[in-house]
């Protein structure tokens, strides 16, 4: 299987982002860089809104996120609820 991954800026709007993907991706590598947090996972990475939304105390729209995105690889499939990156055919359920 192919890896996707994810890369953000580091810094601290970010930080919120980056500790729910590590939460929802547990098996996922995180690769720290001066200034930048790379997350990569073979196949797929999710992130759910509901788990930045605990982080940071208030709504959250995953396409706040756009802002502190370096790169990604992979199919980009993105709703109201979550932000996944995967190759392949995207799974509806969980």
């Amino acid at each position: 299987m192919k890896l996707v991954y994810i890369a953000f800026q580091e810094n601290e709007e970010a930080s919120a982002v980056i500790a729910s993907f590590i939460e929802d991706n547990p098996s996922a590598t995180v690769r720290r860089y001066p200034a930048m947090v790379r997350i990569e996972a073979e196949g797929r990475l999710t992130v759910r809104r509901e788990t930045v939304e605990r982080r940071i105390g208030r709504e959250w729209d995953p396409q706040e996120m756009h802002l502190y995105i370096i790169s990604v690889s992979g199919n980009v499939n993105e709703t109201d609820d979550e932000f996944t990156l995967s190759w392949g055919q995207q799974e509806t359920a969980r």
